[in-house]
């Protein structure tokens, strides 16, 4: 096809169904999917598990209700730690509480190290060729179908690509939907803190007024560390550096130290990564539909909590779904399938969360937030629900996706899948000022 570069015979090389570039979230995933679908399915990442993955290491409910779906179980993700409510400290030091509903789990913190090892084991489960320690180098296309050549120098045909491979996507770039220049549209920067105070073992979100409309975080994992970081909007000039001094100045604030208690040690040492926030506007398919992006390389994360496992494990199964749907000839079909379940759900959430993420970006609009979201018993739950996306963002504005128990569902991995609920957790010590 005129335009674009010819793959070589698909009877030349190792021939398979779906090629899935990248084991994360989103591409294990679309792995499980297409696997539990009857598809020959083989991932391809250039690491080898367990693998550390700069993230914040929190989980939403509709993180958590995909991922049983999907067949993990919090057992055997050994960091896991289910939290049962958010505590939110506006710009004038007022502290509010959001508890989650009784009934399964609506949060989780869990090691990005840990979470995707398991990940990666139910992917191999379900029946995915799973090929650590190799990576991708490039790809070529043609009216049968995909070529990828990995690192080794050897090659795999295929019909479909998934690329699921990260903020800079080498399949991104190698169909030419890579704009120059792009460096993310967030930093975040993170610390593990070995944290012995009892308040370390809620999660917390500070507004800090340099920091909107970002903020900064404690989520606890199990074994007594917290992941401590922040994320702020990218601005022109900005980088990685200049986060790590913020995030020590961070740990010496005087609530922060009151949090983690007397004694709390950072371990390792403070990383930073890209979050990539624009999937309304981002390319997600490409070779004539032969290829589909997911997650980061859909630079599908939340614009306005900074999420990205959700966003990834919706999307990598959204691309599975598209595939098996068009089937193994019809690509522009699976390309429209695609972007229409996209553009009719995520992207919507998202145009949301951007408005929403601009009303954060001063004090008074933080404050009046945190003051709404806190007004009654009521819209501290709802708050709670939303947040951390119980329900899609955008749901009153979508009727399409209307279900019954749509607002007041259960949270995931109840006393049925055998994770008994942990204590309740209390306020606790919460210094609240005048106003909000």
């Amino acid at each position: 096809m005129s335009g674009r570069p010819a793959g070589r015979s698909l009877a030349a090389v190792e021939i398979v169904d779906v090629v899935v570039v990248g084991a994360g979230p989103a591409g294990a995933a679309a792995a499980i999917e297409l696997a539990r679908a009857g598809l020959e399915v083989v991932v391809l990442d250039r690491a080898t598990f367990p693998r550390d993955k700069c993230c914040g290491d929190g989980l939403t409910t509709g993180a958590l209700r995909s991922l049983e779906e999907l067949g993990l179980r919090p057992g055997t993700v050994p960091s896991w730690n289910r939290v049962d409510g958010c505590w939110i400290r506006s710009p004038s030091g007022r502290v509010a509480a959001f508890p989650f509903p009784a009934g399964g789990q609506f949060a989780a913190v869990a090691r990005r190290a840990d979470l995707d090892r398991a990940l990666v084991d139910v992917a191999r489960a379900a029946g995915a060729d799973v090929r650590e320690g190799l990576a991708f180098r490039t790809l070529a296309w043609s009216e049968e179908g995909v070529t990828v050549t990995t690192e080794d120098g050897s090659d795999l045909a295929a019909r479909y690509v998934v690329g699921a491979d990260g903020v800079w996507s080498p399949v991104r770039k190698a169909v030419g939907a890579s704009g120059p220049g792009y460096l993310g549209d967030w930093h975040a920067f993170r610390q593990y803190v070995r944290a012995p105070g009892a308040d370390a073992r809620k999660l917390w979100v500070w507004f800090e007024p340099d920091l909107l409309p970002g903020y900064a975080w404690s989520f606890p994992l199990a074994e007594g560390v917290a992941n401590v970081g922040f994320g702020i909007r990218r601005r022109p000039g900005t980088g990685p550096t200049v986060g790590a001094d913020r995030l020590r100045r961070l740990l010496a604030a005087p609530y922060v130290e009151q949090t983690l208690g007397s004694g709390a040690t950072a371990e390792a040492s403070c990383r930073a990564w890209p979050i990539p926030a624009r999937l309304p506007s981002s390319a997600v398919t490409g070779a004539g539909g032969r290829v589909l992006l997911a997650g980061d390389a859909a630079r599908a994360a939340d614009p306005l909590t900074g999420e990205g496992i959700a966003q990834a494990v919706e999307s990598g199964r959204a691309a599975a779904k598209a595939i098996e749907t068009a089937g193994p000839t019809r690509p522009e079909r699976a390309s429209t399938h695609y972007r229409t379940a996209l553009h009719r759900g995520m992207a919507v959430d998202h145009r949301l969360a951007g408005a929403l993420s601009r009303v954060l970006a001063s004090e008074r609009g933080a404050r009046v937030a945190v003051r709404t979201a806190a007004a009654s018993p009521w819209t501290r739950a709802q708050f709670a629900r939303w947040l951390f996306e119980d329900y899609p963002r955008a749901a009153v504005a979508t009727p399409w996706r209307w279900r019954p128990g749509l607002l007041n569902g259960a949270g995931a991995f109840g006393v049925a899948a055998g994770d008994a609920p942990p204590p309740r957790q209390t306020a606790g010590r919460e210094p609240v000022a005048s106003t909000a």
